[in-house]
């Protein structure tokens, strides 16, 4: 089965700034009918039906929603989204956060997840791999894109985090360039992945705080959203 990867960046859409211009979040005080816009640009521009592209309500957990088909509301209090259904795309929304997307091509099952700092201290993307295996998913065979996020350059927290974090994530602990206590959340979750048995990982080394190309709340304070979207393609 094939399987589709996209990431979006904020070039070629309708929205305002600080929004500008591809903004696909609906919880960030943009106009909602320059977002809806936006989705619908989207779904066009991938041959997709608007309601085939799934969008999650999402709130820094672990819940996991199992699409089932299309659907026009989006998923509640969720942070993971996974289908069987071919043709119906799963997505997530972030500004610096990291955009997981896994895949297992042989059993036709993705998943978005967004795996921001508390959820990937709590284990967002393990529990989404639990979701996929129940479904008929083997770890073996699942591919996983890490897509752009803050880096761990740019990524400043306090120690305390710091540490509270490398307790939870092993590898995410990272300097930044002032040499003070940093996160790389893509550094901790592909040692993560790793560990459970993941071997295909892609990594997009884009950092969105200093590509200006894509959303940064870091950079930006108020500002729109990328989406990083997956799905099988349908035969």
């Amino acid at each position: 089965m094939r399987i589709r990867r996209v990431v979006t960046t904020r070039a070629g859409g309708v929205s305002a700034s600080p929004y500008d211009s591809f903004n696909l979040g609906d919880h960030v005080g943009d106009d909602p009918a320059r977002v809806a816009t936006n989705r619908r640009r989207l779904a066009h521009d991938l041959k997709l039906s608007d309601d085939h592209v799934v969008w999650m309500e999402q709130v820094h957990g672990r819940t996991v929603t199992v699409v089932d088909g299309p659907r026009t509301g989006a998923a509640e209090a969720t942070d993971v989204l996974v289908t069987a259904e071919p043709g119906v795309a799963v997505a997530v929304l972030t500004a610096d956060c990291v955009p997981v997307l896994l895949a297992d091509p042989a059993a036709g099952i993705v998943s978005a997840v967004h795996a921001g700092r508390v959820g990937a201290r709590i284990g967002v993307v393990p529990t989404a791999l639990q979701a996929m295996k129940d479904l008929g998913a083997r770890v073996d065979r699942v591919e996983v894109l890490l897509g752009p996020a803050v880096c761990g350059k740019c990524y400043e927290v306090p120690p305390a985090m710091q540490a509270d974090v490398e307790k939870h994530l092993p590898g995410s602990a990272s300097k930044t360039r002032s040499g003070t206590s940093g996160l790389d959340l893509r550094a901790g979750l592909w040692e993560q992945l790793a560990a459970i048995g993941v071997a295909k990982i892609g990594i997009d080394p884009r950092c969105t705080a200093e590509d200006r190309s894509l959303f940064s709340h870091r950079r930006e304070g108020t500002t729109g959203r990328l989406a990083a979207l997956t799905w099988v393609e349908r035969t």
